[in-house]
């Protein structure tokens, strides 16, 4: 812990930290230090300044609209960052400090290849040649646990699943072997074991490095895991710091007690097993071409989605859980008509296996998905309120405008954001209100099956028991059915009746949740929940 560490001076210093977005303070005196070989985890729900403060530090906010009070410090090695000419900020960005984004699809560019992506740092800071870049990528690729990848070094963002992607950008920000790494939700996309793997890969070059870290997460468990400091953050301020171990043990401030609290509850209501199939799916398969041979046909193919049959109940979720890249958000989309594929799929009665765009779209008010990446599916051309309403506008046509906007405003009240910040953009808000919105946007048409792809994996824990409590409501509401995708068994638990578990784009185990909770048949599924249990394990001191 840090009591034990080295009192040598702060490796980097922030005092009186205040920063205003348009004369609006969203960070108000904040001050913390951190010393090489520690951690310090800033903690606090969605738009608490969490993000603001770690942009700060990098000095990446989008000036003038965000603007630095008289005062603020920012110091780096005694090195003053605020105001600091751009040759500084230059050897600081990636060689000294490396960052790790909480948008992986927002921050790797769609038109570079992975190879490309990861190996400027390398070329940039250390002036590597091409083959010394690619040798070290694809040690960075081993070393974040993607070597399926090193094979497909010329894949580009939208080819990979979220959690590859989130590695990824781990592989980008550790390139240099930073001294200061500062992790913005670095496992939000992540499974268990993914999740377990990366965080000891962290804690391993934390110590070999004697590297310092900034964690921020809304993942208690991980805090509780990782962190030797702590401080908790409320509305741009700071209300609480100390150590990870009196923190958890003896919190002091009421705000503190509640995030500790905040959970989920253990099992959903009870589903009636008499109510109609919505949607029956049969043989599903979802195969992409790999390589073409001499004819320019496909030589290979990548089964994401390898014959996988369910079906899903008025009122009733099924949980979609595996690793990255098992073929979860595949199998969702292609349920959808979103992506292509073979096998039969029936929607109250009818098969729509083959409908074209044309035939799915009056079916689109009942059919809904919230993406994984919030900021990738929300329009930075469109206000909070033409997002959500643009549903209606396709669909309620018939609707006044004034009918239209109590409707919006009902939603964004349903997912607990003001009325009042529908006049505003995407990147006005924080990435857990992002994704409130993403799911205010599905919700307000009161379709009847929805697709979750980790709707909560952006939320803090108090608004992650929020929402899992608003969509118990609403489907007990209007009988929804929903295929609830996350890596977060806990949120699972908490809402599915029935489970799947996929690997490798086939179904490994399947059945009642609760069941395979308490008694997981297949080794596979027992890998699963045993990372899950060991990352709530507190950490060594």
């Amino acid at each position: 812990m840090c009591l034990n560490m080295q009192m040598d001076n702060p490796f980097l210093q922030i005092q009186n930290l205040n920063v205003s977005f348009s004369g609006k303070t969203v960070v108000d005196s904040v001050s913390f230090s951190i010393r090489r070989g520690e951690t310090l985890a800033l903690v606090g729900e969605s738009g608490s300044g969490k993000s603001v403060t770690a942009l700060s530090i990098m000095q990446l906010l989008p000036y003038p609209l965000a603007a630095h009070a008289a005062g603020s410090s920012i110091k780096f090695e005694d090195k003053e960052i605020i105001g600091a000419n751009d040759t500084i900020l230059r050897e600081m960005r990636g060689r000294r400090v490396g960052m790790i984004f909480q948008e992986p699809m927002t921050s790797l560019n769609p038109l570079h290849s992975i190879e490309r992506q990861i190996a400027e740092g390398l070329i940039l800071h250390q002036g590597l040649s091409k083959d010394a870049a690619k040798k070290r990528v694809l040690e960075l690729l081993d070393l974040v646990g993607l070597p399926q990848l090193k094979t497909r070094l010329d894949a580009y963002p939208h080819q990979l699943s979220g959690g590859q992607r989130q590695r990824v950008i781990i592989a980008m920000a550790l390139c240099n072997n930073p001294d200061l790494l500062i992790a913005d939700e670095p496992t939000t996309a992540l499974d268990v074991t993914v999740q377990a793997q990366i965080l000891e890969l962290l804690n391993d070059l934390k110590t070999r490095l004697n590297m310092a870290m900034l964690l921020i997460t809304h993942d208690l468990s991980i805090v509780d895991k990782m962190a030797d400091t702590v401080c908790v953050m409320k509305n741009g301020k700071l209300v609480e710091q100390s150590t990870a171990t009196a923190l958890f043990t003896a919190p002091q401030h009421d705000y503190t007690k509640m995030l500790l609290a905040a959970r989920p509850q253990s099992t959903p209501p009870s589903a009636s097993e008499a109510s109609p199939v919505i949607l029956d799916a049969d043989d599903i398969k979802v195969h992409f071409p790999r390589g073409k041979n001499f004819f320019g046909k496909a030589s290979s193919f990548v089964k994401a989605v390898d014959g996988v049959s369910l079906n899903v109940r008025r009122g009733q979720t099924i949980g979609i859980v595996g690793e990255s890249g098992s073929g979860k958000t595949t199998l969702g989309l292609a349920l959808l008509r979103l992506a292509p594929s073979t096998g039969r799929i029936l929607f109250e009665g009818t098969d729509i296996s083959a409908y074209n765009r044309t035939q799915m779209r009056p079916l689109r008010e009942d059919m809904q998905v919230v993406f994984q990446d919030p900021f990738g599916a929300l329009s930075p051309r469109m206000s909070v309120g033409q997002i959500i309403g643009e549903g209606l506008d396709i669909h309620r046509r018939e609707i006044s405008k004034s009918d239209r906007e109590d409707l919006v405003v009902s939603a964004l009240r349903d997912v607990h954001l003001d009325p009042e910040s529908r006049h505003r953009y995407p990147h006005e808000f924080s990435g857990g209100q992002r994704q409130r919105i993403a799911i205010a946007r599905a919700m307000v048409l009161h379709p009847k099956f929805l697709v979750l792809d980790e709707p909560t994996s952006a939320l803090d824990v108090s608004v992650q028991a929020q929402i899992v409590d608003l969509l118990r409501e609403l489907q007990d509401r209007h009988n929804l059915a929903y295929l609830f995708i996350s890596h977060d068994l806990r949120v699972v638990r908490a809402m599915a009746h029935d489970l799947i578990v996929m690997k490798d784009g086939v179904v490994v185990e399947s059945g009642p949740a609760a069941a395979i909770f308490d008694n997981p048949q297949q080794d596979y599924t027992k890998t699963l929940l045993d990372a899950a249990m060991n990352l709530k394990a507190r950490k060594a001191a």
